[in-house]
C-alpha cells in the first residue's frame, strides 16, 4: 500500500516546476555571448525595458508584487544586470540598474494599465521567461516575442467567454441548491451583464459604475421571475440567482493578489488592491440595493433569507461537480489555455469537497473556507506545475466557487430591511471568509512551491556541458 501511495504522489507532483520555483539565489547565469557593457546606456535600457514589459503583464494578471519583482530581477540578471533594484507598486514598475561607483545608474519606469483578464497571455509570458533562461534569447528577439504576446487578440471569441461566464453563474446557482430553472436564469442574466459591462468598458465608463450596473441587472430578472413564478407553476429562490451573479462580479477582483501582497511584504500594493476590491464590492452592493428599492416601489418584494448555504453529504456529488464546473468555466472565461481547464476543474472540486467534509465536523464557515482554500492552493499548485500552467490561474479559479456571494447578499438584504445587526454580521462574515480564502490559497501555494523548489541551482540548457563520463561514453 505504501508503494502505491508513493507512486500516486510522485505522479501528482511530477518533476515540473513553475517559473517562480526555479528562481533561486545563485541560479542566475549571465549570457555567455558577451558580457554586458556598463558604458552602453542603450543596451542596458533595452534589457530593463524588456524586464518591465514582462513585469507589466504579470502585475496586470494579478501576480503578487513580490513574485513580479523576483521575475523582473531574474530576467535582468540573465542578461548580466545583477545589481538591480526593483520597486513594484499598485500600477507602477520602477527598475534601476547600478553600474558601480563611477557611473550613474540607469532606470526605467512603466505604468501598468488594466486590461481584460487573459490567462493565456500570462502563460505565454511565463514560457517566455523560461526560454530566456534556457535558450539565451537575445534582448531584441525577446522584445519582439513579448510585443506579439501583448498585442495578440484573445485566444477565444468574445461569445465563448460570455457563455463561460454564464455557465459559471449557472454552476454557482446549482452549488447553492438551485435547480434547472434557476441555473438557466442565472446563465442568461450573467450573459446580459457581461455584454452590457463590455459595452460600458468600451465607451470608457469607470469600473465602479460597471459593477453598479452589474449588481442592478443581477436582481431584476430574478425578482421578475419570482413574481411570475406562481402563475407559471414553478418554484425558485431569487437569492440563488442574485448570489451567483454577485460571485461572477466578485470573481474578477484581485482578492488573492491583495492578501498575498500584504502577507509577503508589499503592504502598499496590498492596501491599494484591497481598497480597489472594497470599492468594486461597494459598487455591486449599490447596484443591488438600487434594484431592490426600485422593485419594492413597484410592489415586488423579495423573500427573506434565513438559511445558510448547506454543504451536506446528501447533495455532495452534485455540489462537487458544480463547483468544479464553475472553476473551469471561470478559467475559460478568463481565456486560460485548454490544458488549464481540467486542472481548474480539479481545484474547484477539491475545494468544495473539503468544505463538505469540514462542515460535517461543525468547523464553521470561516475555518472551513480557510482549510478548503489551503488544500486547493496546495493540490492546485502541484497540478498546475504538472500541466505547466501558472499556479495563479488554478489558485484563483479554484477558490471562485467558494466566494461568499450569498453572505454579501444576505447582509445587504438585512440592512435594507431594518435588520442591521444581522446585516452587518453577514457582511463581516463575508469579509472574513474572503480573507480566509485568499490567505489559505496563498499558504497552500507556498507549500506547493516549497515542495517543488529545486535543492540545487539549475543551470540553463545552454550552459550545460557534458561531463567527463558522458564524453567517455560518447567516444
Amino acid at each position: 500500500m505504501r508503494k502505491y501511495i508513493g507512486q500516486t504522489l510522485r505522479r501528482l507532483i511530477g518533476t515540473s516546476q513553475a517559473t517562480i520555483d526555479t528562481i533561486e539565489p545563485g541560479s542566475i547565469m549571465v549570457s555567455p555571448r558577451k558580457p554586458i557593457d556598463f558604458d552602453d546606456d542603450a543596451a542596458i535600457t533595452e534589457i530593463l525595458d524588456l524586464a518591465t514589459k514582462i513585469g507589466a503583464v504579470l502585475l496586470d494578471s494579478g501576480t503578487a508584487a513580490i513574485d513580479t519583482q523576483e521575475q523582473i530581477r531574474f530576467v535582468a540578471g540573465v542578461y548580466g544586470l545583477e545589481n538591480v533594484e526593483v520597486d513594484v507598486t499598485y500600477n507602477t514598475i520602477v527598475v534601476l540598474a547600478r553600474r558601480g561607483n563611477n557611473l550613474p545608474p540607469v532606470s526605467t519606469m512603466r505604468q501598468v494599465y488594466y486590461r481584460s483578464m487573459d490567462f493565456t497571455r500570462l502563460a505565454q509570458v511565463d514560457r517566455l521567461v523560461r526560454r530566456i533562461r534556457d535558450m539565451a534569447l537575445s534582448p531584441r528577439t525577446a522584445h519582439s516575442i513579448v510585443n506579439e504576446i501583448v498585442s495578440a487578440p484573445h485566444p477565444y471569441p468574445h461569445w465563448v467567454a460570455t457563455f463561460a461566464w454564464g455557465f459559471m453563474a449557472s454552476g454557482i446557482s446549482v452549488l447553492l441548491g438551485g435547480r434547472f430553472v434557476v441555473g438557466a436564469i442565472a446563465l442568461l442574466t450573467t450573459m446580459v451583464i457581461v455584454v452590457v459591462n463590455r459595452f460600458l468598458n468600451r465607451v470608457g465608463i469607470p469600473m465602479f459604475f460597471q459593477q453598479v450596473a452589474g449588481g442592478f441587472i443581477t436582481v431584476v430578472p430574478a425578482a421578475l421571475m419570482y413574481a411570475a413564478a406562481p402563475s407559471l407553476g414553478i418554484e425558485l429562490a431569487p437569492s440563488q440567482i442574485i448570489a451567483s451573479g454577485m460571485v461572477v462580479l466578485l470573481s474578477g477582483l484581485s482578492l488573492v493578489g491583495s492578501v498575498e501582497d500584504a502577507i509577503t511584504g508589499a503592504p502598499i500594493t496590498g492596501v491599494a488592491r484591497f481598497f480597489e476590491l472594497l470599492l468594486m464590492t461597494g459598487g455591486i452592493i449599490a447596484g443591488v440595493s438600487m434594484a431592490i428599492r426600485l422593485l419594492e416601489g413597484t410592489g415586488i418584494y423579495l423573500p427573506t433569507i434565513t438559511a445558510n448555504t448547506n454543504f451536506g453529504f446528501v447533495d455532495a456529488p452534485a455540489q462537487i461537480i458544480a463547483g468544479g464546473l464553475a472553476a473551469a468555466a471561470y478559467a475559460l472565461a478568463s481565456y486560460a489555455e485548454m490544458r488549464a481547464l481540467p486542472v481548474a476543474f480539479m481545484a474547484g472540486a477539491i475545494g468544495i469537497a473539503v468544505v463538505v467534509l469540514t462542515n460535517q465536523l461543525s468547523a464553521g464557515a470561516i475555518v472551513a473556507s480557510s482549510i478548503a482554500a489551503t488544500v486547493t492552493g496546495l493540490f492546485g499548485g502541484l497540478l498546475a506545475r504538472k500541466a505547466l500552467t501558472p499556479p495563479l490561474v488554478v489558485a484563483v479559479a479554484g477558490i471562485t466557487p467558494l466566494l461568499p456571494g450569498l453572505a454579501v447578499y444576505r447582509g445587504l438584504y438585512g440592512i435594507l430591511n431594518d435588520q442591521s445587526l444581522i446585516g452587518f454580521t453577514s457582511l463581516a462574515s463575508a469579509f472574513a471568509i474572503g480573507c480566509a480564502l485568499a490567505a489559505g490559497v496563498t499558504l497552500g501555494e507556498f507549500v506547493a512551491r516549497a515542495l517543488r523548489r529545486p535543492q540545487i541551482p539549475h543551470r540553463p540548457m545552454w550552459n550545460l556541458r557534458p561531463t567527463w563520463m558522458q564524453r567517455t561514453r560518447r567516444e
